[in-house]
């Protein structure tokens, strides 16, 4: 079954017919997280880095949000039965999307919280596609554990 991660959304699963996947990753920052040994995984499209920037939105909707989005994750994977030193994590995002001057840099705050909450938790990233100025869909294939890139007309597994 495919599963449509939208913005500020997350998914995790343990069925192997799924495919989890969300579209457009500009500034946004997407990850998967899988354990391959129990083929368990799951999918986050965070939006914005911080969630003090708005207390009540990040209560709401707390994957909106890299830092308590992330950590929310990584704990569904685990109290799933996911073991965390044999998670494989994969990134794609963090594009300085209508932002050339880099005066916001949404995506790169984005990826550098994403960093320091995995860093913590001892979660290391096994492969990335961020940065740039375009956008992704990113999708993992629950069967294989698979992570698949599309950008600019191209797909690349992770």
């Amino acid at each position: 079954m495919i599963h449509t991660i939208g913005i500020g959304e997350a998914k995790v699963s343990t069925d192997t017919k799924d495919l989890l996947i969300t579209h457009s990753l500009g500034s946004c920052i997407g990850l998967t997280l899988y354990d391959p040994a129990k083929n368990i995984g799951g999918m986050i499209h965070c939006m914005l880095p911080l969630s003090k920037m708005d207390p009540a939105k990040a209560d709401a909707r707390p994957h909106m949000f890299t830092d308590t989005g992330v950590a929310d994750l990584l704990q569904a994977v685990l109290d799933l039965g996911a073991d965390r030193r044999r998670l494989v994590a994969k990134v794609a995002g963090g594009s300085a999307m209508l932002d050339e001057k880099g005066f916001f840099k949404i995506g790169e705050r984005n990826y550098a919280v994403l960093r320091k909450i995995l860093w913590k938790n001892e979660v290391l990233i096994t492969a990335e596609d961020v940065g740039g100025t375009v956008a992704r869909t990113m999708s993992l294939n629950m069967s294989t554990g698979t992570t698949t890139i599309k950008s600019l007309g191209k797909e690349v597994a992770l």
